[in-house]
């Protein structure tokens, strides 16, 4: 991997809470302060703006509104999700959506859908209409749904013209359509078998943060394995572009009091293994201190170096000016070791 190729990007959880301490009081203030941020991000030269989506939650839910805005107001900057919850979707409608963002911010649209994480609502699709059939489950559900988004933005036809209303055509794709969109796909995996039904499926691979299996060895190795895998079943596949990957990490510079007050704490942080769902699961450290310890453990994490893509989950309700600043530390003193490049040197 050239350092030209790693990119990095801020990853928004989207929280709002009216309580002592929090800049991000309502749901107003999420959307607005994620768009001040990403444009404040572009000036920096992180490479992408990327939103978590949850629903029935005081968090990020309804993503296409706010990422063409995102799209709107910015030039360079790639806008995406991490990820979409594929259960919640009508796949022809998101399809519209999708293409229609990615048009306005003229491609720039990395799109992460998946089956979605746990979640605080109980069968919260099924209260959007989305029953699994019988003898399936969500991850089918989710699954199946995906291929039809897939194909829809594919130009594929859906559905039967009106011989009243038409000539010529038997059948009809979605509109509008957006060339190149579909290279743009990304999927959450959270074990190593799904990374490989990602890359026969022709989609990049997002990383989860949450591992739902656990061998004994590091997060970052577990991480690694799965990359590696991906990259394997890429090549057996014979697509012919190029995949992309990325990890997710908390990287917290300390270099102030404030700092110190919030982060101090999460210093020497270590895996964290726990029993989630009935499976065994490894969900990775964070990292804080001074940039150059983070420098130096980022370079050292193994899957961080395997991808191409990182994503730093950032703490939005300390507010926009916070975390652009905690954007610029790490691009100026931390990217470096892992290979980034601001976009003007590239």
């Amino acid at each position: 991997m050239s350092a030209v190729d790693k990119k990095i990007g801020f990853l928004n959880f989207g929280h709002w809470q009216p309580i002592p301490g929090s800049q991000v009081r309502t749901a107003a203030d999420t959307m607005l302060q994620t768009i001040e941020l990403a444009e404040a991000a572009e000036e920096l030269g992180v490479d992408g703006a990327y939103v978590r989506v949850h629903h029935f939650a005081r968090q990020l839910s309804s993503p296409f509104p706010l990422l063409a805005a995102i799209g709107a107001r910015t030039r360079r900057i790639e806008i995406g999700t991490g990820v979409i919850d594929m259960r919640y979707e009508n796949p022809l409608y998101m399809a519209e959506e999708a293409a229609a963002a990615d048009l306005i911010s003229a491609g720039r649209l990395q799109l992460g859908v998946s089956r979605g994480s746990p979640e605080t609502a109980l069968r919260g699709s099924e209260a959007f209409g989305y029953v699994p059939a019988d003898g399936t489950d969500d991850g089918q559900l989710a699954r199946e749904k995906t291929g039809l988004f897939l194909a829809a933005i594919s130009g594929a036809t859906v559905v039967d013209a009106d011989p009243r209303m038409t000539r010529g055509s038997a059948r009809l794709a979605v509109q509008p359509q957006s060339p190149g969109l579909r290279e743009r796909i990304w999927w959450g995996s959270g074990t190593r078998s799904t990374a490989v039904w990602t890359a026969q499926q022709g989609m990049n691979l997002m990383s989860s943060t949450l591992l739902s299996e656990d061998t004994g060895v590091p997060f970052d190795e577990l991480q690694a394995e799965q990359i590696a895998l991906y990259r394997a079943a890429w090549d057996e596949a014979g697509w012919t572009h190029e995949p992309r990957v990325s990890v997710s990490r908390s990287v917290m510079p300390i270099t102030t009091d404030e700092d110190r007050a919030y982060f101090g704490a999460d210093r020497g942080s270590e895996d964290q293994v726990g029993i989630l769902g009935g499976v065994r699961s490894r969900f990775g450290k964070s990292y804080a201190g001074e940039p150059d310890e983070l420098a130096e453990q980022l370079s050292k994490d193994m899957a961080v170096r395997e991808a191409d893509t990182l994503l730093l989950t950032i703490p939005n309700m300390l507010g926009v000016d916070y975390n652009a600043r905690l954007l610029e530390i790490v691009t100026k003193e931390v990217a470096p070791a892992i290979g980034w490049v601001h976009p003007d040197k590239r």
